[in-house]
């Protein structure tokens, strides 16, 4: 075989590979830290065979790409190349998947036992791992099939009835309705369903339910993977919380919320290893976490290890949207596992009267809200046809001609000054002449409300498709239409919105949080909402805040805005994926406007990510 020619500068590349190694490398397939990672397992193990090499920097790989392991037979139909554009894999030598398995699992670099081995890969079942994650999914694995099997918690099954007809109305199926039950009669709950589907609202009668049965109040404990997440969650708990009846709000009282790291105790020097875990267990009765989508396979294995055996933790989010940016997806794995009927929990949900004679039986503990009600028809349809990956109905509903969904086919954005922006211009410069004109007034409350009146979305961070580049775009537009900061004004002007980069646990800011600086009373000041009272923090206490003029999808995941556009990059894109074009178009209350090529569109929802894990097929067993 040829070694390619490489430039040896050009950091992309790892010197001194041979073989398949540098053949993949030099493809876009393998960076250099997958390379130089499989070359150093090969000299400890001793390990000479290239094909064995290759499938170990493939599982290196597949970690940086989400995935927790690799399948051999399908990776060379499936493998993306690195960097901002698609590789074609086909024409690469990929090794014949049955000698390939074989090879590894003869190798001493491989253990081919579920229970037992030392060997750095593991490869249970044809699946090759990282030994580390084969750890992590076989201990989420045996955490929720312990919990599921265990005693269930004891109810009072009259008094959860009641409770159930005086929160959620009327007896009968509902699926909120049957997300409490199931949640108040299973240690592990999934609540799945898309945005503005009443997640929270369900989450805070819930609650409601758990302290209105006998015994001791519950000790109860609100979590999201990050500090904006977290802040958010409390702010729509307690907004519901205040809808109840009186004497269900005086048995909640004032819920707080905390990020994962914080809950379960962050540990100086460590990255995933904390004061709650095994030995010391949380003190919670309920474990609540929100945007369970974004929690990585080993958070949740370190979550599951530090919630006592018998409490019950509710796991909330969307499995349709975008998933952790570290490996593992186990919300959608548990949205999506087969499973067995659990016949004493259907008996009583169906005592309850929460479970139609037609409706599925519960299974895993999963119960899925369908019913949105943040935005309209229009944007649910769109949002729809993406989810079920129906690329000619998401183009149809792009091109329906409503109000609330918008498509600008715009073949290339690489111009300076891409042609039919008109009306995207247009809404940007509206939104921002509001939001200045609140700020220079002091009016906070008006300013906050504009500040999420309009966010342009882009999947990628640099380049003509980047946030980088669309934030340039868009001060341009507001300097052309004189909106913005005047001739006397600095970096701190009224009106500029700001997003906070770090997490300030004595600010009660996070990363992700965005805000506005308001001119009060002689003074500017940045101004974040946070539910009740905005929060109002002197400038010079912000640490490197960044303009936000446009975002990626992913940092808005969680948010909603009142009108969202969408830069959607080429079809070649590796990120446009059916979960990113999803998440980015739901982040929309009123209306959504896609900025693209048909082409594009239909790359997006046909482009499932890919994150290979073996959770989904073994939960059962």
């Amino acid at each position: 075989m040829t070694t390619p020619v490489v430039d040896l500068h050009d950091p992309r590349f790892a010197r001194g590979a041979a073989g398949l190694l540098a053949r993949f490398n030099a493809a876009g397939v393998l960076a250099a830290a997958d390379v130089h990672v499989a070359g150093r397992l090969g000299r400890l193990g001793g390990e000479t065979d290239e094909t064995v090499l290759l499938a170990a920097a493939l599982a290196v790989r597949a970690v940086r790409h989400g995935s927790v392991c690799v399948d051999l037979d399908e990776v060379g139909t499936t493998v993306l190349g690195e960097g901002d554009e698609l590789v074609d894999v086909s024409a690469l030598p990929w090794p014949d998947p049955p000698a390939w398995r074989a090879a590894c699992l003869a190798s001493p670099l491989v253990s081919a036992d579920p229970r037992s081995g030392t060997a750095p890969l593991r490869m249970p079942d044809g699946l090759l791992y990282l030994d580390r994650y084969w750890r992590q999914e076989e201990q989420v694995r045996v955490e929720l099939r312990d919990r599921a099997t265990a005693e269930p918690p004891r109810i009072d099954v009259d008094r959860l009835r009641a409770g159930l007809h005086r929160l959620f109305g009327a007896e009968g199926p509902d699926r909120q309705r049957l997300a409490a039950a199931v949640a108040s009669l299973r240690r592990v709950t999934v609540l799945a369903g898309g945005p503005g589907t009443g997640k929270t609202t369900t989450v805070a009668r819930l609650l409601a339910l758990l302290r209105d049965q006998p015994g001791p109040p519950p000790r109860i404990a609100l979590a999201a993977p990050t500090g904006k997440a977290a802040a958010r969650l409390a702010e729509a708990v307690r907004e519901q919380v205040t809808q109840l009846p009186e004497a269900d709000r005086e048995r909640l009282g004032d819920l707080s919320a905390s990020t994962l790291h914080r809950l379960l105790g962050f540990k100086p020097g460590h990255t995933n290893r904390f004061h709650h875990d095994r030995t010391n267990r949380l003190p919670h009765d309920v474990v609540v976490v929100d945007e369970t989508s974004m929690v990585s396979l080993t958070m949740m294995a370190r979550l599951l290890e530090a919630v006592r055996p018998d409490a019950r933790l509710l796991l909330v989010g969307d499995p349709d949207q975008l998933a952790s940016v570290e490996a593992g997806a186990v919300l959608g794995d548990l949205a999506r596992a087969p499973g067995a009927v659990e016949p004493a929990l259907e008996s009583t949900l169906r005592s309850l009267g929460v479970l139609a004679p037609d409706d599925p039986p519960v299974v895993h503990g999963v119960v899925t809200l369908d019913r949105t009600w943040r935005f309209g028809a229009e944007i649910a349809a769109l949002a729809r046809a993406i989810r079920c990956g129906d690329p000619d109905a998401a183009v149809a509903a792009l091109r329906s001609g409503g109000d609330a969904v918008k498509f600008v086919e715009a073949p290339t954005l690489e111009l300076r000054d891409p042609p039919g922006l008109d009306a995207v211009r247009a809404e940007v410069v509206a939104a921002n002449a509001t939001l200045v004109a609140h700020a220079r007034a002091g009016d906070v409350d008006k300013a906050l409300e504009s500040l999420d009146r309009h966010r342009l979305l882009c999947a990628h961070r640099r380049g003509p498709y980047g946030v980088t580049r669309w934030g340039w775009e868009v001060e341009r537009w507001l300097a052309d239409a004189g909106v913005g900061p005047g001739p006397d004004d600095g970096e701190w002007f009224p009106g500029r919105a700001v997003l906070v980069t770090t997490n300030d646990y004595d600010l009660n800011l996070y990363n992700g949080d965005t805000g506005v600086l308001v001119r009060e009373e002689g003074r500017t000041r940045a101004v974040f909402g946070r539910g009740g009272a905005p929060l109002r923090v002197a400038t010079a206490r912000l640490s490197q805040p960044q303009s936000v003029h446009a975002m990626t999808v992913h940092r808005a995941q969680g948010s909603q805005f009142s009108q969202v556009t969408v830069v959607l990059p080429p079809p070649e894109s590796p990120l446009l994926t059916r979960e990113l074009l999803y998440t980015a178009v739901t982040r929309a209350i009123e209306r959504v406007r896609v900025v693209g090529s048909e082409a594009a569109v239909r790359a997006a929802v046909a482009r499932p990510v890919g994150r290979a894990s073996g959770l989904r097929d073994r939960l059962g067993t």
